[in-house]
């Protein structure tokens, strides 16, 4: 199980102290990666989390140049609300400049509102087909293709596109979403399944559907990917979150493993810079060291 940090850019009172030492504690502890949320505009009546928030990309090339090993994810950015190639410039840069570190997390999106507040009102109902289109596109200009490139959204003859992302056309793509096409597209399209916000209980029945689309496309299953809220002691919470004593987060990630689940996005909610070091180093030190000693004799014994 590798494990990640979803990086505390938001909400009000985020703050560049607090993003730089999560992870700069996730990187010298050894995890897989850091993680950045991704919401642009909302109105006052929206989802109060993402009144103040740091722009993902932007925060993750900061990222890259004070660290030099952990994984800069998106978790995830909603592609049909942006330009698909300008997007897909700006990963390949930072794929560039990180060395070949990027994961690209992506989604269709949910919040209509944020859509037409962006100028992009009509792509919410194409959202899905956009990002289809988008995740072929990325395909073909990352992998050096400067020949035509013919979609709906986008068509075009000859083109020049550099830099290329070190990890070429094979940059992780990891997509999201709960919906039976938004499942389908990550068995037929993505590297990644990124669940946000669900258990064990839940991600299970879904895997079948998703297994289903990357047999129909000939691809193999994706890596499955839970990004998951966590709180030491009792929570009552109206999403799923991973909470209680460590024996019990650790009994958690034993289900998510045995769906298959191999990567673990953790996020603690906390903005101050010294308590969100703390926080990491205690869930390293109590679940995550624990839960590798687990899994592996569990892998040794079967």
């Amino acid at each position: 199980m590798d494990f990640g940090l979803i990086l505390p850019t938001m909400p009000l009172g985020a703050n560049r102290e607090g993003i730089q030492a999560a992870a700069d504690a996730a990187e010298r502890l050894g995890w897989h990666s850091v993680w950045a949320t991704d919401h642009v505009l909302v109105d006052p009546a929206g989802p109060s989390d993402y009144h103040h928030i740091f722009e993902a990309i932007v925060t993750l090339a900061y990222l890259a140049g004070r660290t030099e090993r952990i994984r800069l994810g998106t978790s995830v950015i909603v592609v049909p609300q942006r330009n698909a190639v300008v997007v897909a410039k700006e990963l390949a840069s930072l794929d560039a400049l990180s060395r070949g570190r990027v994961i690209a997390g992506v989604g269709g999106g949910w919040y209509e509102t944020e859509f037409r507040l962006l100028g992009v009102g009509p792509h919410f109902r194409t959202r899905g087909a956009r990002l289809d289109e988008a995740l072929r596109l990325w395909r073909h200009l990352w992998s050096g293709g400067t020949g035509p490139f013919e979609g709906r959204f986008h068509s075009f003859g000859d083109v020049t596109f550099g830099p290329l992302p070190p990890q070429g056309g094979g940059l992780p793509i990891w997509t999201g979403g709960q919906s039976e096409p938004a499942l389908r597209r990550a068995g037929a399209l993505a590297d990644g399944y990124h669940s946000s916000g669900s258990g064990p209980a839940q991600l299970a029945a879904r895997i079948p559907i998703i297994a289903a689309a990357a047999a129909t496309a000939g691809r193999p299953m994706p890596r499955l990917s839970a990004r998951v809220g966590v709180t030491f002691g009792p929570v009552q919470a109206e999403r799923y979150r991973m909470a209680g004593t460590p024996d019990q987060m650790l009994s958690e990630i034993e289900a998510f493993a045995a769906l298959g689940v191999s990567h673990l996005a953790v996020g603690f909610d906390e903005t101050d810079a010294g308590r969100a070091t703390e926080l990491v180093e205690r869930f390293d030190r109590e679940v995550v060291q624990p839960a590798r000693e687990r899994l592996s004799v569990g892998a040794t014994a079967s």
